[in-house]
């Protein structure tokens, strides 16, 4: 059975009655959702770090990763603190990222390069670099920590990729990963962006993987790479992070700057989108993670020219209680 090993936050709880679900479109920055959490709205990132994954660690820490140099920057979010941890690494990329609080590793995809890194979360140090594929068209976009493997999506292939963990996470610096083919309902778009967010299904035992080019949703059994689709009613085009907690789960649409929480049914064949999250500060959301009563999202600003002056950050949305 896979289990969701990673920051295990209070807060937005396992409920889905704890959500406003009886509007369809929140803005967020209305009086009813107002949170009751301490800490800043905005934590500021390094100008030009042109950010796309994050996650909690341990406490109040959160880690976001930057696309070109691969540096991660740290931050406590009840103060807006913060300073890289990981220094750029030439050669290197992060994109997604996850934490596993069993060995305190940040788990990092890297995009193009084919690979995946592992951190220490206390020092920046490389535990380990692995190379998922030679393959030249690839782009390790996210992944998700479960109780005995990592699993990586590649937005260019039909494949995810399990890097093998020992007990209690262990993991050791000779781990080989394995291809995992996509079949089933999946669909390939030739030349677009694919497999995106990924997360772990409620029941433990499947994946779950948007599909950014065709919008749709799948559950995925780990073994085999048999997808079946998730009727949500909608496409969810430009779906990018994923964020389950119980049988709510928030998929960030990047360039449609918003965030809907789909209530997943019991059976994982279908859900039904009950709040669209639309907040004036989101500029290209990408992914989120949450802490205490509050999400809180990556602005990519994909759509804005990159320079050394570009400012980039991390901004908090309550999470609207009845």
């Amino acid at each position: 059975m896979l289990k969701r090993i990673g920051s295990c936050l209070s807060g937005l709880g396992l409920l889905a009655g704890a959500l406003l679900l009886s509007s369809p479109t929140v803005q967020a920055d209305s009086p009813k959702a107002k949170s009751k959490s301490n800490g800043v709205d905005t934590i500021a990132l390094p100008d030009g770090f042109q950010p796309e994954g994050i996650v909690f660690g341990n406490d109040s820490t959160i880690y976001v990763g930057s696309i070109p140099t691969g540096a991660i920057f740290q931050a406590d979010v009840t103060t807006g603190e913060g300073s890289i941890l990981v220094p750029a690494q030439e050669g290197r990329q992060a994109i997604g990222l996850d934490f596993d609080a069993r060995t305190n590793l940040i788990y990092v995809a890297g995009g193009p390069t084919g690979q995946a890194y592992a951190y220490d979360a206390d020092t920046g140090d490389t535990v380990a670099v692995f190379q998922l594929t030679t393959e030249t068209t690839t782009f390790v976009n996210d992944q998700i920590v479960a109780d005995d493997a990592v699993f990586f999506t590649d937005s260019q292939r039909a494949v995810l990729y399990r890097l093998p963990l020992g007990m209690n996470g262990e993991l050791s610096p000779d781990a080989v990963p394995t291809e995992i083919p996509l079949s089933g309902d999946w669909m390939q778009v030739a030349g677009d962006f694919n497999a995106n967010g990924i997360e772990l299904a409620p029941d433990g035992n499947d994946l779950i993987v948007v599909n950014s080019a065709s919008g749709m949703l799948f559950r995925v059994d780990p073994d085999n790479g048999v997808a079946t689709m998730i009727d949500v009613g909608v496409m969810l085009q430009n779906g990018d992070g994923l964020l389950r907690r119980g049988n709510d789960l928030f998929v960030v649409q990047n360039s449609l700057n918003r965030i809907v929480l789909v209530d997943l049914n019991q059976s994982l064949d279908s859900g039904q989108i009950v709040q669209e999250i639309a907040d004036p500060s989101f500029d290209t959301p990408t992914t989120l993670d949450d802490f205490q009563d509050s999400l809180f999202v990556v602005n990519a600003r994909f759509d804005v020219q990159p320079t050394m002056d570009t400012t980039y950050t991390v901004v908090r949305v309550p999470i609207v209680q009845r």
